[in-house]
């Protein structure tokens, strides 16, 4: 196994885990800044007001993109699995 295949696994591996972060992480970011841009607007700064709904977020977010994380997941380690024989020679 050379250098240049190690590389690649590890980018490879890093571009998977954005690419099914990314969906949630984006969502979490939206709803904080839609709840401080409330807080902002009603001069409400309460703690538990930007905690509650990022999380209530997350959860739903979840939900919705598990399916679709999963087969991303699936379908790189399939990959990785299928492609020990060449990382051996």
């Amino acid at each position: 196994m050379t250098p240049e295949m190690v590389t690649e696994i590890g980018r490879q591996a890093i571009e998977t885990t954005l690419l099914v972060s990314s969906p949630i992480l984006g969502l979490a970011l939206v709803v904080g800044l839609v709840v401080s841009v409330l807080q902002a607007m009603t001069q409400l700064n309460e703690a538990t007001l930007t905690f509650v709904p990022k999380v209530l977020a997350v959860f739903a977010a979840v939900i919705i993109f598990l399916p679709w994380m999963l087969g991303v997941l699936t379908s790189f380690m399939a990959h990785l699995f299928i492609s020990i024989p060449n990382y051996v020679q």
